[in-house]
């Protein structure tokens, strides 16, 4: 499926041998289909991770592209990977926010490490690398802005356990206490992690920028929002909540929405991701910043799984079931213009066609229902 998009760059530029890290999963091998597309010579490092591909190949993987198995937390994997490269997308991670809770070491060492491994080769080793691009997450943020009535843009905390017991779902100006609604998140917005994985994104996101200012190596960082389409792995229960929505519907089974369901988060297709990544490649006035990446809107999540169970022709199976789950946000949407003004970029893919798009896909692919065992493990922890 091609979406057009009025461009501000042409997307070829003067880097002709391309890495992306992570370039097996969902959102890189996209990057890596739009590269290959370009002309780009490409060159995907992944370590196959079994939650995600059970350690075997992709059957979408590009066949134009070359493919080096290998971790990011092995330095001599990585050497071999950077070797005759002129730019990295770099885009391996462990990904999943719940999970990152009672996992610390693997998502610590995968996303930290891993990255703090890449950064040291690029300034210690002799290579050929004139450009890095990574990528970041909502979740850094915490919650989003909100508007008081009274004292303006404010940024409330998490809310308390206490709170939420209550089934007091609402957001409270810190300042005043009145109740505030939500507003568009820009890059100025202060970090504020709710889990693990966010503050490992944080860490990410902070090291490239503080790297490549410090050795003049163009950086730029992508900083996603709740990012959908084919590809995600429907039997991997802490991907995105569309993939797990499918999964549960597939399979005959409840699709299970916390709080009230009015909760709300920001949309964008893969594929709109993928073009934002190469026009940050071939933009020099990217260099050293970060772009929020997102549809610009909130949608809630009762609308996304009454979407999805009316397309699937599933009506009625759908869970409201007034629980919590520890730290979520409640709000969090992007402000775009940024990335509309300087890459000249912004979302093309609507939900509704994004969405059906995934379903189509969907219905290719055995869809392994395994929420209840990751639901049950978040209990264990007290994590719901």
């Amino acid at each position: 499926m091609k979406y057009k998009q009025s461009l501000k760059f042409s997307l070829r530029s003067n880097y002709k041998n391309i890495l992306v890290t992570g370039g097996a999963g969902f959102i890189g091998s996209f990057l890596v289909d739009l590269l290959v597309e370009e002309g780009y010579k490409v060159r995907i490092f992944d370590n196959l991770e079994e939650q995600v591909h059970f350690g075997e190949k992709p059957a979408y993987l590009n066949k134009n592209a070359e493919f080096i198995k290998g971790d990011v937390r092995n330095n001599s994997d990585l050497k071999k990977a950077i070797d005759g490269i002129d730019a990295i997308f770099h885009l391996a991670s462990a990904v999943g926010v719940g999970q990152s809770n009672y996992q610390i070491k693997k998502y610590v060492d995968s996303n930290i490490l891993g990255t703090a491994n890449l950064l040291d080769l690029l300034i210690n080793t002799k290579n050929n690398i004139k450009k890095f691009i990574t990528i970041s997450s909502m979740t850094g943020y915490g919650e989003g802005n909100y508007l008081c009535k009274k004292c303006g843009i404010v940024r409330p905390p998490l809310r308390e356990e206490g709170q939420l017991k209550k089934k007091d779902w609402n957001l409270y100006c810190p300042i005043c206490g009145q109740v505030v609604e939500p507003k568009p998140t820009d890059e100025n917005a202060l970090d504020y992690p709710n889990s693990i994985y966010g503050f490992t994104k944080k860490a990410q996101q902070d090291m490239a920028l503080i790297i490549g200012k410090l050795y003049n190596l163009p950086t730029v960082v992508l900083r996603g929002f709740n990012i959908y389409g084919p590809r995600q792995s429907l039997s991997n229960p802490y991907t995105g909540v569309t993939a797990i929505f499918i999964s549960r519907l597939k399979n005959n089974q409840f699709a299970i929405v916390y709080e009230d369901g009015l909760q709300t988060r920001d949309f964008v297709s893969v594929h709109d991701v993928a073009k934002a990544f190469v026009l940050a490649l071939v933009s020099g006035d990217a260099n050293y910043q970060m772009f929020n990446i997102g549809s610009g809107k909130g949608t809630t999540i009762l609308e996304v799984s009454q979407t999805l169970s009316k397309l699937l022709g599933k009506s009625g199976l759908i869970q409201v079931n007034q629980e919590f789950r520890k730290n979520d946000i409640r709000h969090c949407y992007a402000d775009i213009s940024k990335a509309k003004r300087i890459l000249g970029w912004e979302p093309k893919v609507s939900l509704e066609q994004g969405l059906k798009e995934l379903i189509e896909w969907g219905a290719t692919q055995k869809a392994e229902d395994r929420f209840s065992q990751a639901q049950k493990e978040l209990k264990q922890k007290g994590l719901i």
